[in-house]
């Protein structure tokens, strides 16, 4: 059954007039008639009155109408949903963390979104802290997980599901073992070991240890150590 006569039977009975629903339905008089006619002799009963130029409905048009127009509701949204199914397909997200993203919950949630919507490709890479502050401006990234030091950018929604605190490691036979909260003067006689990215500029430990005029003996970039 063709819903375009479904539609044009819905629309006579609320105009009763073949010429106003030929021009609602941007269609011919004659194919008005025709698709009522059509419907007419599918269905085997008369749906309108026809008589000195007025047009009505039969009772039993009126009780055929609302399920036509249940019917033409059903298959909007029948359309609407086969709609978005075909846009989710098509969908993409790209996405941009940090190496250490496996350790936080956004990596569950990632999980957990890529689990519930399959249809939806997802572009994953991994970034600095610095490379990933500015990752959403050439728009060729949808989301970024990522650290936040400072005031976050007014630009961007953020979203904060967790807090990191600097942790420092100590021999047990070390004095600063005893301590429950180390700061960082303390540390200024003791040899360091730092990840190779704490002492850029990105993160907020480098202005603290240029002051303290702290050098690490060595840094360790994840493949090797490397003498200061």
């Amino acid at each position: 059954m063709e819903t375009r006569k479904l539609a044009v039977f819905v629309d006579l009975a609320e105009t009763c007039n073949y010429s106003r629903s030929a021009e609602r339905l941007f269609l011919s008089q004659s194919t008005i008639s025709k698709y009522i006619l059509a419907l007419e002799a599918e269905w085997q009963v008369q749906l309108f009155k026809r008589a000195h130029r007025q047009v009505t409905l039969t009772p039993a048009g009126q009780r055929l109408l609302p399920q036509v127009k249940a019917v033409l509701q059903a298959t909007d949204q029948l359309q609407q949903a086969i709609t978005v199914q075909q846009q989710q397909a098509a969908q993409s997200l790209v996405i941009r963390g940090l190496p250490s993203l496996p350790q936080y919950q956004a990596f569950h949630i990632i999980t957990a979104f890529t689990k519930r919507y399959p249809q939806i490709k997802l572009h994953f890479s991994e970034a600095s802290v610095g490379e990933l502050t500015h990752a959403l401006d050439d728009q060729t990234v949808d989301l970024v997980f990522t650290r936040i030091f400072n005031e976050a950018p007014a630009a961007y929604d953020c979203l904060f599901n967790e807090s990191d605190q600097f942790v420092v490691l100590v021999p047990k036979d070390n004095p600063l073992a005893q301590r429950a909260e180390i700061s960082l003067p303390m540390l200024s006689n003791e040899s360091i070991l730092l990840l190779k990215v704490a002492v850029s500029p990105d993160n907020p430990l480098f202005a603290t240890l240029q002051k303290m005029r702290a050098q690490a003996q060595v840094k360790y970039d994840g493949q090797g150590f490397e003498p200061n």
